[in-house]
Order: C-alpha cells, then sequence, then structure tokens
C-alpha cells in the first residue's frame, strides 16, 4: 500500500472539500446582501413571519440542501433578479410616458406576470420566476414597440374627432399622443386646435344660418373668424371659399339684374353700362356678353315681356302647367327677374293643388284609406282658403266636398259564405265562418281571402260604391285540392 493511500484521502479530494466548504460559506453570508440589493417586487411585500417550504422535515438531517444544490438556486435566484431589473427598467420608461392612459389593459397583463413571478420567487422557484418575469420583460417590451402604432392611431382618432366636431374626444386623443411623444409638434397642433374646436363649430353654425338667410357678408365675417381660430380647418376654408364666391356671383347677378330692369324700362344705354359692368367683374362671362348684345336691338325686352304676358294670361284660364312654362323660359334669359320667380311659385303651387284635387276626384275609392283620405281633406281646405279661386277650382272643390261627405256613410254589404270557410276581410279583420253577414262598411275598395283545409284559397276585390247600394259578396272554397302521393 503506498503512502497515499494510508492517509485515507488525496489533495484534489481535501481541495474539492474546500470549495465546496467556500460555496457554502459564501451563501450563508454574502447571498443575503445580493438578495437585498436585486429583490425589488412590484407590489408590497405582505408582513409575513415566515415562508412555509414544501415539505420540509422535522429534522435537520432528513434531505439536507447540499452546498452544491444552494449554490445553484443562489444562480437561478440572480438570473431571476437580472431578468427582474430590466423588466423595472421598462416599467419606469412605460410609466414615464403614462402607460395607463393608452394602454393600461395590456400593461396589467404584463404586470400580472411580473406578480406570478413574485409569487414564485416567495416560495424560492427561481427558475418559474425568472420565466414568468421573462414573459412580464417581454410583454413590457412588445408595449414599448407598439408605441408609434398607438400614437398613430390616437393622432387618426383625434384628427377624425376634429373633423366631426367633437372637441372632447378630440382633446382626449390629441393629449394621449403627447403622452407618448411629449415634443411632437403636431400632437400640440392637435391640442390647440381642440381647445378652439368648439368655438370654430358655433361660428360655423352661426355663418351657416347666416348663408340660409342670404346674408353672405355677415357669413363671411363669422368665416374669417373661425378659420382665424383654426387655419387648418377645413370645413372652415371651405365655407369660406364658398361664400366669397356666392359674394361675388350675387354681386354679378345683381348688376345683371340692374341691366334688365333698365332694358325693360326701355333705357338702353344704362342697360348697356350695367352688363358691361358685370363683364368686367367676370371677365369672358357669356350671359354679360349675350346681355350686350340683345340690349342692343331689345331682343330680350321684348321676349321677356311675351313670356310674361303670356304666363298672366294662362293663369286666368287656370292653365297652370303652361304658365309655369311661361315663367321658365323668362327665367332662362334672366334668373333674377321677381315678376318672374314669384309667378312661378306662385303658379307651380297652383298646379300642384290641381293636380291632387283631379287625383281625388278621379280615384275616390282611395278615400277609403285613412291616409289618402286624410290627405285629401287637407287639400280641400288649402284650396277652399285661397282668394282667388276661378271656375275650374270651384268645380274641383265642390266634386270633392261631395265624395268627402259620401265616403263617411257606411253602406250595408252582404257578406255570404258556407258556413265552412274561414273568411278574412283585410280591411276590417278575421270573419270567421258563417252562412251569411252584413256589414256596415264605407265605400272604398276592399280585398276578402278565404281558407280552408284540402281546397284552394280564395281571394275576392270588391268595391263598395259612392251611391249607397252594394251588390251581395260571396266568398268560399269550393275547389278540393288532389293530393299527389295519395295511395
Amino acid at each position: 500500500m503506498s503512502a497515499t493511500a494510508g492517509s485515507g484521502l488525496s489533495p484534489l479530494v481535501w481541495l474539492m472539500l474546500g470549495v465546496l466548504t467556500l460555496l457554502a460559506l459564501a451563501v450563508i453570508f454574502v447571498l443575503p446582501g445580493v438578495v437585498a440589493e436585486y429583490e425589488l417586487p412590484f407590489t408590497p411585500r405582505a408582513e409575513v413571519t415566515e415562508i412555509a417550504l414544501p415539505v420540509v422535515a422535522a429534522s435537520a438531517n432528513t434531505n439536507p440542501i447540499s452546498p452544491f444544490q444552494e449554490a445553484q438556486r443562489a444562480l437561478q435566484r440572480k438570473e431571476a433578479q437580472d431578468v427582474l431589473a430590466s423588466l423595472l427598467t421598462r416599467q419606469a420608461e412605460l410609466q414615464s410616458l403614462n402607460v395607463e392612459d393608452w394602454a393600461a389593459e395590456s400593461y396589467q397583463a404584463a404586470l400580472e406576470f411580473a406578480r406570478l413571478g413574485d409569487d414564485a420567487y416567495r416560495t424560492q422557484e427561481f427558475g418559474q420566476a425568472t420565466e414568468q418575469y421573462r414573459s412580464s420583460d417581454a410583454a413590457l417590451q412588445a408595449l414599448q414597440g407598439e408605441l408609434p402604432l398607438r400614437f398613430a392611431a390616437a393622432m387618426a382618432e383625434g384628427n377624425a374627432a376634429l373633423e366631426a366636431g367633437n372637441a372632447a374626444l378630440a382633446s382626449e386623443k390629441f393629449n394621449q399622443a403627447l403622452t407618448m411623444r411629449p415634443q411632437d409638434s403636431d400632437a400640440r397642433l392637435g391640442v390647440q386646435r381642440a381647445s378652439t374646436l368648439d368655438q370654430v363649430e358655433v361660428l360655423l353654425r352661426e355663418a351657416a344660418s347666416l348663408t340660409a338667410r342670404a346674408d353672405h357678408e355677415a357669413a363671411e365675417g363669422r368665416l374669417r373668424e373661425a378659420v382665424a381660430l383654426d387655419q387648418y380647418h377645413n370645413a372652415a376654408r371651405r365655407m369660406l371659399s364658398d361664400v366669397r364666391a356666392q359674394i361675388g356671383e350675387n354681386a354679378f347677378a345683381r348688376v345683371m339684374s340692374e341691366g334688365f330692369a333698365a332694358l325693360q324700362a326701355g333705357n338702353s344705354e344704362t342697360a348697356i353700362t350695367a352688363f358691361e359692368r358685370a363683364l368686367a367683374m367676370r371677365p369672358g362671362s357669356q350671359q354679360a356678353q349675350e346681355a350686350i348684345t340683345q340690349t342692343r336691338d331689345q331682343l330680350a325686352v321684348n321676349r321677356i315681356t311675351r313670356h310674361q304676358n303670356s304666363a298672366r294670361a294662362l293663369e286666368a284660364e287656370e292653365r297652370w302647367e303652361a304658365a309655369v312654362a311661361e315663367y321658365d323660359s323668362a327665367l332662362a334669359i334672366d334668373a333674377n327677374l321677381v315678376f318672374a320667380v314669384e309667378g312661378r311659385d306662385y303658379a307651380q303651387k297652383r298646379l300642384q293643388l290641381d293636380r291632387l284635387l283631379q287625383s281625388a276626384i278621379e280615384q275616390p275609392g282611395r278615400l277609403a284609406d285613412t291616409a289618402v283620405h286624410e290627405q285629401a281633406v287637407q287639400v280641400y281646405y288649402t284650396g277652399l282658403q285661397l282668394e282667388s279661386s276661378g271656375p275650374r277650382l270651384q268645380q274641383q272643390l265642390g266634386e270633392l266636398e261631395a265624395l268627402l261627405a259620401k265616403v263617411q256613410v257606411p253602406v250595408d254589404v252582404q257578406i255570404v259564405s258556407d258556413n265552412l270557410t274561414e273568411v278574412t276581410l283585410y280591411q276590417v279583420g278575421v270573419l270567421g265562418r258563417f252562412q251569411s253577414q252584413v256589414l256596415s262598411l264605407k265605400p272604398g275598395q276592399y280585398v276578402a281571402v278565404g281558407t280552408r283545409p284540402g281546397y284552394r284559397d280564395v281571394r275576392m276585390e270588391f268595391e263598395v260604391g259612392f251611391d249607397g247600394r252594394s251588390t251581395p259578396v260571396t266568398i268560399a272554397c269550393t275547389e278540393e285540392v288532389v293530393a299527389v302521393n295519395r295511395r
């Protein structure tokens, strides 16, 4: 036996035992300080006396943890703490951007992984804790990667809210974008525009109301104020452009009307001067050039006068459609002729009244319908209130009055069946089975339907006249349906 064998253990074995002893001492005395430095949980720790480990034997001598195992656990703990440090850095960066204002749900979901990691860490499941921390870190990293898209979405929604006139939503979205990029000039501009949007919208509504009343100069003033508040507001700039164009159009039309008025008065020189002013306002205007030409030979005046006289004659004859056509011909020469504008409006209304009256008279059966009857009554009273009523209108009112009176008088109608057919009268309801019934029906069109098992359905349309008399109506299913697959 050699000397080394006689001593019991080789130097290599003693060296390994020494290393393991040093590692054990590091775990006992050094590792707690490291843990205190790196352990930064997301939520405050609960005050607990001690974390119980699963299945720990009462005796220290049962399943003791070797120094090597304790060293491996320390390394796992160090890895979990390193991942946690990265996670905390990302969390701080996202919190500085007010992440909960624009991605609260995703942010809380990411933190939930960290909380699960904390739970694993407290039970010394450091490998599981590391995985949960990595999941949380990855989720927070993904949130950072989404920042450009979320910023773009917030800006798009803010701009859409501006277009829709929703100042509160626009302000919310642009401020949200600012939390992601505090120095972004477009987001700052959006916040500024949102702050003036309500004022701009009020001015636009006022301008629209003024435009509807044809007060274009006042409308232009409101729109200039709106554009001064927000020079990027598309609707305000567009409306301002339209109003200015309309002001120019009105000025042109006004000068043209002055020329035609002078022409009607027989003052050709004054008319030509006005048309030349209009041509200067709109160089190359065909309308102004044609007016000048027409004025020189008095053709325009003669034509306008002819249409005017013809329209008035047709009105006296209650030929409203022809009168409208004459006024249209006059307006084709000058759209601003007062007599033609007013005359056409009146003639068109009388034409509509004439057609409604004639339709009610020619289709009295439709008066049984409640809506048609109410319209006919309204039309009747509209015609009755006219101060100037010619012979045709008086005749129409008399005929309609008689029909309206008759339509309210029920007529007894006998309905005959076979006591086997289920009868329904659409305008009245289900009559059931019977041999004969007498119903009081107002004049008008009616539809009766009969059904009977095994027989073909029948449908009958009949009219209750205005003469107070009616013939019996028979409704019965008599045609048996033959079964094709009968055996």
